[in-house]
């Protein structure tokens, strides 16, 4: 399981549990002297350890808690317990021994230590715990006795615990959408240069596809639908009618903002908005030099390049139609009829791919010349 654990920028700390119910993790707190300790622990792994002071350099908390304490302390402090009787709980300070804990009542162990030998730096306490039915569980942790000295947090944890995701989402659908339609728009009415290269090819196919009305309008209305218009519509809730936006969820006349919506915008505008404009101009491209669907194979060193291409296609194609079915059987068939952005989209891409490499090869004039980047 991953540790989800960060800190905000105030010092309050974000501390997600892993699930019960499919990973069986639970939390055991203790406050020893108002310090605040913790563990994330697997049930039913024994024996449970928990070292309570010195407290985790990485948990401390100097604005709330009296850390003073801790450099005050005459012993070193563990809970341990299992099922079977503790047998042995062996303590060790930066690899150097120091000794076994004693019982102190209960689960509570301890072991004498001087805290001036730890005044600067951060140091590392390994705890070993063994019980009579021959189990032993080890904990390791960092401790300081410098106020100032805080290690941070991974920056993946981080990010994952304290963006606002429905801000960062909203913003990526935005640029994608901007990104297709906004392109769309500028190469219908932009002029081309005549260069050579990659980057001149793909211009003129953006070109070809955006001079194209039967590309263009499809293109721009299924984009458009998918940022304005409802996804679908259907039951969303039994026995309440609703539609699915980018924004949000209206039921019954009710609205629901929504938090993963914009995120799964953004998955289907990368795989498959995009991806299908960027074969549209693959494939008029290709048309607009003579070929057909199977004479573009026979092209010097182009053979595998192609199949790779229509393959990808292809899977995404499926990917939709997956997407399709899992509507069906979540939403039922009224939501499956009424997609525009799921059902009708993959009737629209399929409808687009069959007049690429059927309908007429497209031409691209400018007001001087027939241009084509050779």
């Amino acid at each position: 399981m991953p540790v989800l654990h960060s800190r905000h920028p105030r010092g309050t700390l974000e501390l997600e549990l892993g699930d019960w119910m499919d990973n069986r993790r639970y939390r055991v707190l203790a406050v020893d002297h108002d310090l605040l300790s913790f563990a994330d622990l697997k049930f039913e792994q024994w024996p449970v350890v928990l070292v309570t002071n010195p407290k985790d350099a990485q948990y401390m908390h100097p604005g709330a808690e009296p850390l003073g304490r801790v450099r005050r302390s005459t012993h070193i402090r563990i809970l341990a317990f299992s099922e079977a009787p503790i047998t042995a709980v062996h303590v060790s300070i930066d690899g150097d021994p120091l000794g076994k804990g004693h019982s102190a009542g209960g689960p509570l162990y301890v072991l004498p230590w001087d805290p001036s030998l730890y005044l600067k730096g951060l140091h590392t306490i390994q705890v070993k715990v063994e019980d009579s039915a021959g189990r032993s569980s080890a904990r390791e942790q960092h401790f300081t006795l410098e106020d100032n000295l805080i290690p941070g947090f991974g920056l993946v944890q981080s990010f994952l615990l304290l963006t606002d995701h429905y801000i960062l989402g909203r913003a990526l659908f935005i640029f994608t959408v901007v990104m297709n339609v906004g392109g769309l728009m500028a190469f219908r009415f932009m002029r081309v240069s005549v260069s050579r290269g990659l980057p001149a090819h793909a211009c003129f196919a953006l070109q070809l596809v955006s001079r194209t009305d039967a590309f263009f309008y499809s293109l721009l209305l299924f984009n458009l639908c998918t940022a304005l218009g409802p996804w679908f519509i259907g039951e969303l809730i039994d026995g309440h009618k609703g539609a699915c936006f980018a924004f949000g969820v209206f039921i019954d006349g009710h609205y629901l903002e929504g938090s993963l919506t914009y995120v799964v915008g953004v998955i289907q505008m990368l795989f498959f908005n995009m991806p299908l404009t960027a074969y549209l101009c693959w494939s008029a491209h290709h048309r607009c030099h003579g070929h057909t669907f199977r004479s573009h194979f026979r092209k010097p060193g182009c053979s595998w390049s192609s199949l790779v291409v229509h393959l990808v296609m292809l899977l995404l194609l499926v990917w939709q139609a997956q997407s399709c079915h899992f509507l069906l059987e979540t939403y039922g068939l009224m939501s499956f009829l009424m997609s525009p952005v799921r059902t009708w989209a993959l009737g629209l891409g399929l409808l687009l791919v069959y007049r690429a490499w059927t309908g007429p090869s497209p031409q691209f004039h400018d007001s001087r010349k027939s241009v084509a980047p050779s």
